[in-house]
Order: C-alpha cells, then sequence, then structure tokens
C-alpha cells in the first residue's frame, strides 16, 4: 500500500445564487504538484469517480500517472491510501475513465500503450490489487459504462492491441466474470459517422452521445439485432454531442454540447420517438463557457463547466430549471482550449460533491441543503 500525504491547499473561491440558493463549502482539497501535466492541456488529472466500500467512502481521480484512491470517509481529514500506476503512464495521457461493479473498480485511458485495468477493491482502505491488466480486449478507450443489473460493460472508441488507428465506435462486454471478462458485440450506429463519444445505460437501453451526429436511444437486448428506439439530429445550438444524464424517471435528459458558448439541453425524452428540447441552461458566466459532464440527483443537475468551475441547477421543473450554486476550482480566467473542472461525482450517501479539476485536483465539497442519496441512485 502506498500513502501519500500532501498539503491542502485551500485557494479556490465559492460563488452563490440568488434563486433558493445554497452554499457549497470547501471540505478538502488535493494537488500534488510532482504530477505532470499533458502537452496537450498542461491536465495533470481528469476523470473522477466515488465508492462505498466497507462503509467508507473513497474518491478516485485519474492523473497521468494513474488511479488514486482517497478515503474522504472524514472529508475534511480526506488521505490518498492507493495509488495503482497506469498501463500507460506521462505526458500523453489526457483522459482515464471509470466505473465499478461488485467491489471491483474498472480503469481505462484513451491513450497510449494502455489496457483495461480491473482493481479489486473490496478490502479498502488497507488494499487495492490489479486482477486484471491486458490490452487484447480494450487497449485505449474513452468512456466505459456498466449497465450493472446485467453485468454488461460499454466501452466506446476502442481501440485493441491489434486494431489499427481506425476504433471500435461501440464495444460491449460481460463481466459477470471480473477475472474473464467477454467481448459481446461491436456496433456502429447506423449511417452515422462520428462515432460513440459516451453514453448512459440503463437495462439494455443505451442513450449515445454521438458527437457530430446526435444523440441515438439503442435497445440492446437482442445483441444480434439492436434496435434504435429513438434519436435527436436537429435541435437548437446544436454542436459536439458530448454526455448526458437522464432524470430517475426517465422523463427528462440533459444533454452537453462540448463547444465554446453552446448551452446545456434539456430533453423531454417521456417518448423516445419524440424526443425534443424542453428548455436550455448555462453557466451564465462567459460567452465561450463549456459544459462538459452533466450529472443528475434526484431533482438536481450537477455539471462540470471546465473553465468555470461547478455548476448546480435545480430541474425539478424542466421546463424552467435554474441555478442554485457554484464552485469555481480553475484559478484563472481564460476561456480557451479545455481546463478546469473535468468531472463530478454527487452520488456519495454523505451528501457530499467529489469534483475533478483538470489542473488542480481533486475537490470535496459538501452540499448543503441537497439531498443525500443511496447510491442505488446510481447503482442500475
Amino acid at each position: 500500500m502506498k500513502k501519500i500525504f500532501l498539503t491542502l491547499l485551500c485557494f479556490c473561491s465559492m460563488t452563490i445564487f440568488s434563486q433558493n440558493t445554497e452554499t457549497l463549502e470547501l471540505l478538502f482539497h488535493w494537488n500534488d504538484e510532482t504530477i505532470a501535466g499533458t502537452t496537450a492541456y498542461n491536465n495533470a488529472y481528469n476523470e473522477i469517480w466515488g465508492l462505498v466500500i466497507n462503509e467508507r467512502e473513497f474518491a478516485v481521480i485519474g492523473s497521468t500517472a494513474g488511479t488514486h484512491i482517497f478515503d474522504v470517509t472524514d472529508a475534511q481529514n480526506s488521505i490518498q491510501v492507493q495509488f495503482i500506476p497506469g498501463g500507460a503512464v506521462g505526458v500523453s495521457i489526457i483522459h482515464r475513465d471509470y466505473h465499478d461493479r461488485n467491489g471491483f473498480l474498472y480503469a481505462v485511458s484513451d491513450e497510449g500503450n494502455s489496457s483495461l485495468q480491473i482493481i479489486d477493491i473490496k478490502n479498502l482502505p488497507e488494499e487495492a490489487t490489479i486482477v486484471y491488466d491486458s490490452n487484447e480486449l480494450i487497449k485505449t478507450c474513452h468512456n466505459i459504462f456498466i449497465d450493472e443489473k446485467i453485468d454488461i460493460m460499454y466501452a466506446c472508441n476502442v481501440r485493441t492491441a491489434t486494431s489499427s488507428w481506425n476504433s471500435t465506435s461501440l464495444a460491449i462486454f460481460n463481466i459477470e466474470n471480473p477475472l474473464n471478462p467477454v467481448h459481446l458485440l461491436d456496433f456502429e450506429v447506423p449511417g452515422t459517422s462520428s462515432g460513440v463519444h459516451d453514453m448512459w445505460v440503463k437495462n439494455d437501453t443505451a442513450f449515445l452521445n454521438n458527437g457530430g451526429d446526435g444523440l441515438y436511444v439503442v435497445d440492446f437486448s437482442n445483441l444480434e439485432s439492436p434496435q434504435i428506439l429513438g434519436s435527436l439530429t436537429d435541435y437548437p445550438d446544436k454542436g459536439y454531442n458530448h454526455s448526458g444524464w437522464p432524470t430517475s424517471d426517465m422523463n427528462s435528459y440533459v444533454l452537453a454540447d462540448e463547444n465554446w458558448g453552446y448551452d446545456l439541453k434539456v430533453l423531454d425524452i417521456s417518448s423516445l420517438s419524440d424526443i425534443n428540447v424542453q428548455s436550455t441552461l448555462s453557466s451564465e458566466i462567459h460567452e465561450n463557457s463549456i459544459a462538459h459532464n452533466p450529472l443528475i440527483k434526484g431533482n438536481y443537475l450537477y455539471v462540470s463547466s471546465y473553465h468555470d468551475g461547478l455548476q448546480v441547477y435545480n430541474i425539478i421543473d424542466p421546463e424552467n430549471p435554474f441555478k442554485v450554486a457554484s464552485f469555481s476550482t480553475y484559478l484563472l480566467d481564460d476561456h480557451d482550449s479545455y481546463r478546469g473542472a473535468w468531472g463530478v461525482y454527487p452520488f456519495l450517501p454523505s451528501g457530499n460533491i467529489l469534483v475533478s479539476d483538470m489542473q488542480y485536483g481533486l475537490y470535496v465539497l459538501k452540499g448543503i441543503g441537497f439531498e443525500t442519496v443511496d447510491q442505488s441512485e446510481l447503482k442500475l
């Protein structure tokens, strides 16, 4: 076990907004300046994920060096308890991604001579052990998502050890046996060219963010014949369809287009054959703001908005959403390139919110007044 004790740097700011405003309190911040930033965006850090193991809460954050796991149960005294080197490391590693299932953490990278790593986390905080590390099924991959009730993992933009520079848009794996993942299907949305960039999946139904092509909803219950249930390919302020998340009642879905100055879209998905835009919203901070990764917990939308940090909105009325709080993680006032808040994880039972900043690391925030939630809201 490798433990690293670093100085807490509390130099970020908090912004509170008027309508039903809640205060986000900084509980913990970590930034290791010895970790090299990438040559592309000078980001030492990338994705954030949360875990509950042995009745303790953990944060998982990716870096150019690998995977860092923090015990955040006592948030103000959070501590790194495990570090797992990446299959590939260094200044070319922009992006890692994570999902967990049944006491195992799945980790991928989008760059380098990487691999699919499966990490046994059942004995956290004492140990985290790599039990699978291979590039046979996945060498590089942009994002993963696990349909947990049926132990199926979806992976997008996949390259294998033997593939060329051309990649598989979406690959599907059975992970019932985590020591022996089984490849089931490669899939491309018919008639599209951008490829799947991200996805959200539940009970065989996948919402696929297909870049410039738009949003597609696909039923994978019959892997021999996947069926498109609906799509949204033309909508106001359409850009690069990056990522999204539905409400728990599956009536609304928030879509982020990864373009400078483009609004978030709140979609009506109550009828998948007739998906439409209900409303739009933005950080209201800068004309070139970019919303990166939106997630929904209860009546609240949490968005990592690159240079503008964490943005939180009340979306109980999807036609009239409004911002309730924000927290600035990025210290500079530039809005070019891609920098700042990469990801957010609001699903810890304590209600504490995890945020990763590409340049400034891990933040643990207290979501005063927001609902606490059992991880069953995320565990599909």
